[in-house]
C-alpha cells in the first residue's frame, strides 16, 4: 500500500487521531453530509464515549477538525514541494493524487473541495476552513511560479488554473475509475506553463515573423 501523510499518521495515531482520520475518509468519499458519528465510530473502532470526551462540541467539531487534518496532509505536500518551482509542485501534486486514488480504489476525492462546495447554510464553518486551505495552496503555488520568474499576476493566474484543473481531474478520475484524466490534465498544464515561459522570455510571435518564416521555407 502506498503510504501518504494521512496513512502514516493513522498507523501511529491515538483514538482521537483515528477518529479524525475516519471522519476525513468519509468526507473524501461522501462529502460533509455523509459524515455521521456512527460512521466515524464504526471506521475508527472507537467507543461511543470517545465522541464527547475528545470532541465535546459533537459532530460539528469532528467535521471541522477532520477537514483541517485532511487539508494539512495535502498542504504538507504542497509546502514541501513549493521551493522547487511551479512545475515540480504540479507534478508532485499529480503523483500524490494518483497514489491516493489508486490506494482508495477511486473512492477518495479531495476533502477540501467536498467541504467547499457543500451546503454553506448547514455547515458554514466548513466553507470558511476550506476557503482558507485553498487560499494557502494558491498562495504557495503563486510563490513557486514567482520563483520561476513569472510576474506576480501571471503566477497567481497560473496557480488558480492549476488548482482548478487538477481538482477537476481528480473528480473525473473518480467517475472513470482511471488516473488517465489526471495525466491528461497534467500534460496540458505542463504545456501551458512551458508556453507561458516561452512567451515571457521571447514575446508573442508577430504576424510579420510568421510570414517571413513561411516565405523562407518556400526558397
Amino acid at each position: 500500500m502506498t503510504r501518504t501523510p494521512a496513512t502514516d499518521r493513522k498507523s501511529r495515531g491515538s483514538t482521537r487521531t483515528k477518529m479524525l482520520v475516519a471522519a476525513a475518509e468519509v468526507l473524501r468519499e461522501r462529502g460533509a453530509a455523509g459524515v455521521t458519528i456512527d460512521e466515524v465510530l464504526a471506521r475508527s473502532g472507537a467507543p461511543r464515549g470517545s465522541v464527547y470526551h475528545h470532541f465535546p462540541d459533537g459532530r460539528n467539531q469532528i467535521l471541522t477538525e477532520a477537514l483541517q487534518y485532511a487539508g494539512e496532509a495535502i498542504t504538507e505536500v504542497i509546502d514541501n514541494a513549493a521551493a522547487n518551482g511551479g512545475m515540480f509542485l504540479v507534478r508532485k501534486f499529480v503523483v500524490f493524487w494518483e497514489e491516493l486514488l489508486v490506494e482508495s480504489n477511486f473512492t477518495a476525492g479531495c476533502p477540501v473541495v467536498a467541504a467547499a462546495i457543500g451546503c454553506a447554510d448547514e455547515e458554514p464553518q466548513l466553507t470558511t476552513v476550506a476557503g482558507r486551505i485553498l487560499s494557502h495552496w494558491r498562495d504557495a503555488l503563486t510563490r513557486a511560479f514567482v520563483s520561476d520568474g513569472f510576474t506576480e499576476s501571471d503566477a497567481a493566474s497560473l496557480a488558480i488554473t492549476c488548482i482548478a484543473s487538477l481538482e477537476g481531474g481528480v473528480v473525473l478520475c473518480r467517475s472513470t475509475r482511471s488516473v488517465g484524466p489526471l495525466k491528461d490534465v497534467a500534460s496540458q498544464l505542463e504545456f501551458l506553463i512551458k508556453s507561458r515561459e516561452f512567451v515571457q522570455r521571447y514575446g508573442l510571435p508577430t504576424a510579420g515573423r510568421a510570414d517571413d518564416s513561411t516565405t523562407a521555407g518556400r526558397h
